[in-house]
C-alpha cells in the first residue's frame, strides 16, 4: 500500500452518487483501484469496475450479517444514505452498517447527511440526525458530509412543469444552494483521500448560490425557450396534489415538506466548504443546464 493511501470502501456504489464517487476517486484523483471496495445490494451491476481493478462485494443494510464481512479490510467507509421511505426502515438500516463497520475494524466513517438536520422541517430529517450521533457515539474517526439539494432534483418537477406551463410551490421566496450530484461525488471523494483536516468534523456542502423555485424556474424556461408561471399555493395544496398524481400520502407529505423547510430558510446556507476539500468552485446552475440540456430535450 502506498504511503498515506488507505483501503477506501464505498457503500450503495451502483447508484447515482455511489458511482460518481468511484469515477471521481479513479479518475478525478487516480486513487488506485486496488485500494478501493465497492459494496452494493446488486453487485453484479458493477462489472466495469471490477474490471478496473476494485474490489466488489455484496453488502444490504437490512440484512446486517452481510456487512461484516463486506467491510473488512476497509479503513475509511463512506456511508452512503439509502433512499428507503419508510424513515424507521432507513435509519435501522444506517444503525446496522455503523455497528457492522466497528466490528470490521473499520476506523474512519464519511457519512452523506442533509443541511440543518438539527432543526429542519424536512420529513426525514431525524434520520441523518440519529445517524450523525450514532457515528460520533461509536468512538470512530468521523466526517459528516450535509449535502444540499443537488440540481438533478428539479427534474422531478421542471419537465412537467414546462408541459403544463405552470409550477405549484409552497416554498415562497425560500431559496435552496444547490449544486450538482457530480460535485456532491467529488467532495466525498475529496475527504476520502484527504490526509488531513477532515477528522471529526461535519462539513456542510453547497452551491455558490442560492436560488428560489421561482429564479429556478426562471433560468430553465430561458434556457428551454417556453415559459413557467409559478403559483404559491399552501402546503396542503402541494399534498393534495401529489397524492392526486397517484403518490402515497407519505411521499406527497415529504415532498411538500422540501418546500416548508425551503420556506423556513433551512437549505439556503453557503458555505466554503466545498471549495476547501475540493480547491475548485462548484458548478453553476447555468453551466449544469448547459451541459445536461439533453434533459430537458423532449420539453422542446
Amino acid at each position: 500500500m502506498a504511503a498515506n493511501q488507505s483501503k477506501i470502501l464505498v457503500t450503495g456504489a451502483s447508484g447515482h452518487l455511489g458511482a460518481l464517487v468511484l469515477t471521481h476517486l479513479t479518475g478525478t484523483y487516480g486513487y488506485p483501484p486496488n485500494l478501493i471496495i465497492a459494496t452494493s445490494r446488486n453487485p453484479e451491476g458493477l462489472a466495469q469496475w471490477v474490471e478496473l481493478g476494485v474490489e466488489v462485494c455484496a453488502a444490504d443494510f437490512y440484512q446486517p450479517e452481510s456487512l461484516v464481512e463486506a467491510f473488512k479490510g476497509a479503513e475509511k467507509l463512506l456511508l452512503v444514505s439509502t433512499d428507503s421511505t419508510d424513515n424507521e426502515a432507513r435509519l435501522n438500516s444506517h444503525l446496522n452498517a455503523i455497528t457492522a463497520a466497528k466490528s470490521a475494524g473499520v476506523s474512519h466513517i464519511f457519512y452523506t447527511s442533509m443541511p440543518q438536520p438539527d432543526d429542519s422541517l424536512v420529513s426525514f430529517a431525524h434520520v441523518h440526525l440519529e445517524t450523525e450521533n450514532a457515528i460520533k457515539a461509536s468512538g470512530l474517526t468521523y466526517t459528516i458530509l450535509r449535502n444540499s439539494w443537488y440540481f438533478e432534483n428539479i427534474l422531478g418537477s421542471i419537465p412537467g412543469a414546462l408541459e403544463l406551463g405552470t409550477l405549484y410551490t409552497a416554498a415562497g421566496d425560500g431559496t435552496i444552494s444547490y449544486l450538482s450530484r457530480s460535485d456532491l461525488a467529488k467532495a466525498a471523494a475529496a475527504a476520502l483521500i484527504a490526509t488531513s483536516g477532515v477528522d471529526n468534523v461535519t462539513l456542510t456542502l453547497t452551491g455558490n448560490e442560492s436560488l428560489s423555485i421561482a429564479e429556478v424556474a426562471s433560468k430553465v424556461s430561458e434556457f428551454v425557450g417556453k415559459p413557467i408561471s409559478v403559483i404559491q399555493v399552501p402546503t396542503e395544496g402541494i399534498i393534495e396534489g401529489a397524492k392526486a398524481h397517484g403518490l402515497p400520502a407519505p411521499i406527497a407529505e415529504m415532498v411538500a415538506s422540501f418546500d416548508s423547510a425551503s420556506k423556513a430558510g433551512h437549505l439556503s446556507a453557503i458555505t466554503s466548504d466545498f471549495e476547501t476539500l475540493t480547491g475548485k468552485s462548484p458548478e453553476t446552475f447555468s453551466v449544469w443546464l448547459n451541459e445536461n440540456k439533453a434533459l430537458f430535450a423532449s420539453t422542446h
